[in-house]
């Protein structure tokens, strides 16, 4: 099967690079013209629609107004090319695909404004493109030659610049080219903590690895602040419990020391008359020194967390995990303004809150989601998600009574209706894992049913079901749902084959 087909997927190879200085200039040269190219269209656009707006403003009909300015890739690039020599008459000196990357970037988030400001987009609003500065805009190129970007050994090629030396082999992206199982369109280096980075955009062969025969390995993995993840069986049983490495807060002393540093040396800004100036050497030192540690502290994380996602789609054929709402639990604490006092706000919690926010993007909950969800296609397994506001921490797994109140204080589930006393995180587990066990039962038909028992926890002699007011629905054993029975025990209906596995 030939990259391009149905049986096909978009995937990325990142390599990171070591030009020599010359080639830095180059690219840091190449990087300023896709700018350039972006200013200048983007400056275009805007005096277009500023001009139909001040013309609607005169009154003039639609039909009269100035003809809109085309948005489009191909446009863009036409009128690069028309006032080119004009704007920038040294770019003879860059490639071309420099400017043409530059053009694209600009269509693209005009159109995702323009789709934002529709509705037609999924996410938060996005405002209209602002101008790329030197100083704060990322340098990035985008080529695309298809054929002429296909890495060699430890090195690529790229337009203008020649060959780039790399600090790791692309033999393996090189020999799925060579086999005709994937193929490169498109290559972007950009410079991001301190490296320039080649990421190779790559439509590759699907071939999805076949899963070992035998009972299926279903777990529910809970991720947390203290515990990053806990992992366990539908049956109960603890399979994994992961400490959050808090690579960031174990930087803050560090940050907190270099950042004093420089706030009492020369910077940017004058702090008396709040005009820009020339920063001293020692404080761009102090700034270099603070990236790298910013660097280290992501570069950590992002290395922990895709060595653990790979292992869990290895390593299990079904994960269930909850689909976490990370934004709102990263969003800033709004003021509680007094009911009867104007002007007087109630207490907040905001240092709380901003302490949770920053262990939650410290354990990288959004990215640990995103690559179970792509990694778990690629070796085979299933990925099932329970819905954000499916109570799997206020669920008891034992009976599968729900708690109307659960605070983040109270790190042991202790029912009140059958008396189990389990660790907090592993009852959620426990119940995701239940969860997933259930939906793969409902999709895979009659005959892989589940069968489940409860554990995991301390349970005390259970009350007398009289007089509980509990449905009689939550008393029966298990069925084909994977609802838990009253007493904690599971029983496999007719037909059925368990979706658990004593492997581990």
């Amino acid at each position: 099967m030939a990259p391009g087909g149905a049986g096909s997927r978009q995937r990325a190879y990142r390599f990171a690079l070591d030009p020599t200085p010359a080639q830095t200039r180059a690219l840091l040269s190449h990087a300023g013209a896709a700018r350039v190219a972006f200013n200048t269209m983007l400056a275009v656009v805007r005096a277009n629609l500023d001009q139909r707006t001040a013309e609607r403003s005169y009154g003039i009909p639609d039909a009269e107004l100035t003809p809109s300015l085309s948005w489009s890739k191909v446009s863009l690039r036409n009128g690069w090319v028309a006032r080119r020599d004009a704007v920038a008459p040294w770019w003879p000196e860059n490639a071309r695909e420099a400017y043409t990357s530059g053009c694209f970037a600009l269509a693209a988030a005009l159109d995702n404004w323009a789709k934002s400001r529709s509705g037609t987009r999924a996410g938060a609003p996005l405002g209209f493109p602002r101008f790329k500065s030197r100083a704060r805009s990322k340098p990035s190129i985008k080529f695309e030659g298809k054929g002429a970007l296909v890495p060699t050994g430890h090195t690529i090629h790229l337009p203008r610049i020649g060959k780039v030396h790399t600090h790791e082999s692309t033999r393996k992206l090189g020999r799925l080219v060579e086999a005709g199982q994937a193929k490169v369109n498109s290559v972007t280096v950009s410079y991001d903590r301190g490296r320039w980075f080649a990421a190779f955009q790559v439509e590759q062969v699907t071939i999805v690895r076949p899963r070992p025969l035998g009972p299926k390995s279903v777990v529910g993995i809970d991720v947390g602040v203290k515990d990053l993840i806990v992992i366990a069986r539908p049956d109960g049983t603890e399979v994994e419990r992961l400490r959050a490495p808090k690579d960031l807060a174990k930087a803050a002393a560090t940050l907190k020391a270099l950042q004093r540093q420089a706030a009492r040396q020369v910077g940017p800004v004058d702090p008396v008359s709040k005009r820009r100036q020339q920063p001293s050497a020692g404080w761009l030192r102090t700034q270099a020194r603070i990236r790298q540690v910013h660097a280290r502290v992501a570069n950590l994380r992002q290395d922990r967390l895709h060595k653990l996602t790979t292992r869990l789609a290895q390593t299990h054929d079904v994960v269930g995990i909850e689909h976490l709402n990370v934004r709102g639990m990263t969003a800033r604490a709004k003021p509680k303004p007094h009911p009867s006092r104007p002007g007087v706000f109630l207490p907040n919690r905001r240092r709380q809150k901003t302490g949770l926010a920053r262990s939650v993007a410290d354990a990288g909950f959004a990215t640990l989601h995103q690559q179970l969800q792509y990694k778990t296609s690629w070796f085979g397994s299933t990925l099932v998600r329970a819905d954000r506001f499916y109570p799997s921490s206020k669920t008891c797994s034992g009976c599968g009574s729900v708690k109307a109140k659960l605070t983040l204080a109270e790190r042991e589930y202790v029912c009140t209706t059958c008396g189990l006393v389990i660790d907090r995180d592993l009852n959620a587990a426990v119940n995701l894992a239940r969860h997933a066990a259930a939906s793969v039962a409902e999709e895979s038909g009659p005959d892989e049913g589940s069968s489940f028992v409860s554990g995991g926890g301390t349970q005390k002699p259970r009350p007398a079901f009289a007089g509980t007011g509990r449905s009689q629905r939550n008393r029966n054993p298990t069925s084909t749902t994977g609802t838990p029975s009253p007493q904690g025990q599971g029983s496999t209906q007719p037909g059925e084959t368990s979706l658990t596995s004593d492997e581990n």
